[in-house]
């Protein structure tokens, strides 16, 4: 057990409830960053900033895959239910809740093809698969997970053990969430998502327990990466024990997984003494892509007031309406109208046109 992390995590909730600005403030930028991250480790084409724009506003801008713009959206409406859902301690984790998670990200039924381009296949989401997968190792080995008729029961031992676990607590949270992901991906039930279903269950534990929910880079997919393999070398090929594999089996991944969750409580508890203002956790270099170059990204800080977060914003987008702005600044709609009406008096904005139709214009 990670005595850091316990001192951590007591000294975060000694500081609850933080503000409820702030708090709004950074669900939104981990809603971002978490999405982002989380579907680019798999292969999403989106940016930083066509992700933040789509999931702020609905907006759709710069080249990508439509698909890649349905399961950002659907990716984020997984994470709200598993919210809800971590939140219920009356209710124990379920296989059917996992399907369903499986089927919201996926959005619906589609076709593969398949690796050497001789046939396509159906993927049928929200189901276990009916066919075998494997992964191709860093050393270029075939490495297989557990077969189509295995994963039944493998699913229900798996929820059934993480649900015994809780109760024991025995386990520290890090523990049992790393431990829960990697024998999950051993099982990997499903033909597409399994590693965004993996990571956020995890976070529904952290979160269900009290703990901030973290986010793995994209760029550290490597890491993440070689973490989970290393683990495979220590239980070996058989599907049945790594989908049982013990606490010392996948120590690298522990050590990986409370890294990030020490970073994340720090970080947090910085947030809520007013010792740092940046609300982001994903890199800002990842942050410069072609969507902010052509004036799409909108620039919100946390050290500056409302009303100049308004200039700056409307300045990029003078059709945003008062909700929209709202749902960026993590304020209240009331908060923005009284900053707008602020800025009229002092002649610094006007709104030309009606509420509907018009847009801002800054003098």
């Amino acid at each position: 057990m990670n005595t850091i992390i316990e001192k951590l995590h007591q000294e975060w909730c000694s500081l609850q409830p933080i503000n409820e600005a702030l708090q709004r403030k950074m669900d939104t930028s981990f809603m971002i960053d978490f999405n982002y991250n989380s579907n680019h480790i798999e292969g999403n084409t989106l940016t930083y900033g066509q992700t933040k724009l789509l999931l702020l506003f609905g907006k759709v801008k710069g080249e990508a895959l439509m698909k890649d713009f349905e399961e950002m959206k659907a990716h984020n409406t997984g994470l709200e239910i598993m919210k809800v859902q971590a939140l219920d301690r009356e209710r124990p984790l379920s296989e059917s809740f996992i399907r369903n998670l499986n089927r919201i990200i996926l959005v619906d039924d589609y076709y593969q093809v398949s690796r050497d381009g001789e046939y396509r296949y159906k993927i049928h989401v929200g189901v276990y698969k009916t066919r075998p997968n494997s992964v191709i190792t860093f050393s270029g080995a075939m490495f297989d997970y557990a077969s189509p008729e295995e994963t039944p029961s493998m699913m229900a031992d798996l929820v059934r053990w993480y649900n015994d676990e809780e109760q024991k607590g025995e386990l520290s949270v890090t523990e049992l969430a790393a431990l829960f992901h990697y024998r999950y991906i051993r099982i990997h039930p499903f033909e597409d998502g399994n590693g965004r279903i993996a990571r956020l269950i995890m976070n529904y534990i952290f979160y269900r327990h009290g703990y901030p929910m973290i986010v793995i880079p994209s760029a550290d997919r490597k890491k993440y990466i070689s973490a989970l393999s290393e683990c495979d070398e220590a239980t070996g090929k058989e599907t049945f024990r790594g989908a049982n594999a013990t606490l010392k089996e996948v120590k690298p991944f522990v050590n990986l997984i409370s890294t990030y969750t020490e970073r994340k409580l720090k970080y947090a508890i910085q947030l809520a003494k007013g010792e740092i203002s940046e609300i982001s956790e994903t890199d800002i270099e990842q942050q410069k892509d072609p969507v902010d170059s052509e004036n799409v990204s909108v620039s919100v800080s946390a050290n500056v007031s409302v009303k100049e977060n308004i200039l700056n914003i409307v300045g990029q987008f003078p059709m945003i309406t008062v909700k929209e702005l709202s749902k960026m600044l993590s304020v209240t709609e009331r908060t923005i109208y009284r900053n707008i009406g602020n800025l009229k008096a002092a002649g610094k904005i006007n709104r030309v046109g009606s509420d509907k139709t018009g847009h801002w214009k800054i003098n």
